[in-house]
C-alpha cells in the first residue's frame, strides 16, 4: 500500500490507497500465453481530487519473484507526498515438535539487517516490536518448505517494523517495511517499485535475489556442516537423477569418510569389554582405597594400550555431521513430492506402509 504524508493545509483523506483499498481491473483474468515470458497485471485506484495510482504485478515465466509497482499520477493541483509500505501477515502457529515427531522446521518471521540474519517469533513481533532503519535488507515469513519475502531496493533506506493485531478475538502478526518519502509535484508522476518472493526455499534462486535470503533455509547452528553436505547432495543428484538414491549414496559416502574413526571406536569398546571383568575385580579389591584403585586401573589401560576415551571421541566427532545431515534432509524443498521407487512417492513424508522402519528394525 501507500502512505500519504500530511502536508500543511491539505486534507489527507483518500489521497493514497492502503492495503484495504479497492482497485479496478480491466480484465477478470490474465493468462501467460505460450511463448510469452512476462505478464503484467495492472490495477487502478483513483482519489476524488485526481490522484491516480496504478498498481502493477509483473510475473515472469519460471520465477516465483513478483515485481510490484505503484505508479502515482498526481492530477491534482497540489504537491503529493507519500511512501510505499509492504506487509506480511500470519495467524498464530502452534508448534508440533515432540520427542516422537522430532525437531520441526522453523515457522515464523525473519529479517536481514546489517549483514545479519535474525529470526523473530510471532509473539516477539507483538511483545518486542521491531523498529529499525537501514539500507537494503528484507523481511520474510517462513514456513517449512516455503518463504514469502518483501525485498526493497537494496540501495534504498528502508524502515522495518512488526506488530500484533487482534480482530474478533483472533490474533495475527505483521512484519513490514516502509520506503523513503517521495514528493510528486502537481501534474507529475513517479513509480515505487519492490519485489515480492512467494515460493519454495530454493537456495540457489534465493541467493541471487538478495544478500542473505538463502539463510531462510535454516540449518541453525549446524550450517557450517549442512551447507557442504547440501552441495554434495546436489552433486550426487546431478549424476543419479533421483533424490532417494542420492540420500543413500550420500549416507554411504559419509560413512566411508568416518570408517576409520568408527573402526577405532569399535576396537576401543571391544578392548574395554574384554578387560571389564578385571576392572570389576579391581573395584572390589580396592573399594576402600580410591587412589590405589585408580592407579591399578590406569596400569591395565597402559598394558593393554587402551584409551578410555577412544570409544566415545570418534562418535562425538561424527555427531555434528549427522545432525547437519538431518537438517539438510528436513529443510530441503527438493525432497518435497520427490519419488524414490515403487511405493515411495514422496520423500518429505513418512513411509506410508512402514516398510523402511521395519527393515531398519
Amino acid at each position: 500500500g501507500l502512505l500519504h504524508q500530511v502536508i500543511a493545509g491539505q486534507a489527507t483523506e483518500n489521497l493514497a490507497p492502503n492495503h484495504q483499498a479497492l482497485y479496478q481491473a480491466a480484465q477478470t483474468n490474465y493468462v501467460l500465453a505460450e511463448g510469452q515470458q512476462e505478464i503484467v497485471v495492472p490495477l487502478t485506484w483513483q482519489s476524488p481530487n485526481g490522484i491516480v495510482v496504478t498498481k502493477r504485478y509483473v510475473f515472469q515465466r519460471g520465477s516465483f519473484n513478483v515485481k510490484v509497482e505503484h505508479e502515482v499520477q498526481n492530477n491534482s493541483n497540489q504537491l503529493w507526498s507519500g511512501s510505499e509500505y509492504r506487509q506480511l501477515k500470519h495467524g498464530p502457529h502452534i508448534a508440533t515438535g515432540s520427542l516422537l515427531t522430532g525437531v520441526q522446521a522453523y515457522v515464523g518471521g525473519a529479517y536481514y539487517y546489517d549483514d545479519k540474519y535474525t529470526k523473530v517469533g510471532f509473539e516477539d513481533m507483538e511483545t518486542t516490536p521491531l523498529a529499525l532503519t537501514t539500507n537494503g535488507g528484507w523481511v520474510a515469513m517462513l514456513q517449512h518448505y516455503f518463504v514469502s519475502a518483501w525485498i526493497p531496493d537494496q540501495q534504498q533506506q528502508t524502515h522495518y517494523y512488526s506488530k500484533g493485531l487482534s480482530q474478533l478475538g483472533a490474533k495475527s502478526y505483521v512484519l513490514g517495511s516502509t520506503g523513503p518519502l517521495r514528493q510528486i509535484a502537481a501534474g507529475a508522476k513517479d513509480t515505487f517499485s519492490t519485489s515480492l518472493y512467494v515460493g519454495p526455499k530454493d537456495q540457489d534462486n534465493l541467493e541471487q535475489l538478495a544478500k542473505g535470503l538463502d539463510l531462510t533455509v535454516d540449518y541453525g547452528i549446524f550450517a557450517f556442516v549442512s551447507k557442504p553436505i547440501f552441495w554434495l547432495m546436489q552433486t550426487i543428484h546431478s549424476v543419479v537423477g533421483n533424490w532417494g538414491w542420492t540420500i543413500i549414496f550420500l549416507t554411504l559416502i559419509i560413512k566411508l569418510i568416518f570408517f576409520y574413526p568408527s573402526a577405532a571406536s569399535y576396537k576401543s569398546m571391544a578392548k574395554m569389554k574384554a578387560v571389564a571383568p578385571r576392572l570389576k575385580e579391581i573395584g572390589e579389591r580396592y573399594a576402600s582405597d580410591p587412589q590405589a584403585k585408580q592407579k591399578a586401573i590406569m596400569e591395565i589401560y597402559r598394558k593393554e594400550k587402551i584409551n578410555p576415551l577412544g570409544g566415545c571421541l570418534p562418535i562425538l566427532i561424527q555427531i555434528p555431521v549427522f545432525m547437519g545431515l538431518y537438517w539438510v534432509i528436513l529443510e530441503s524443498v527438493e525432497l518435497r513430492q520427490a519419488p524414490w521407487m515403487l511405493w515411495y512417492k514422496d520423500l518429505s513424508i513418512m513411509d506410508p506402509f512402514f516398510v523402511l522402519p521395519l527393515i531398519m528394525g
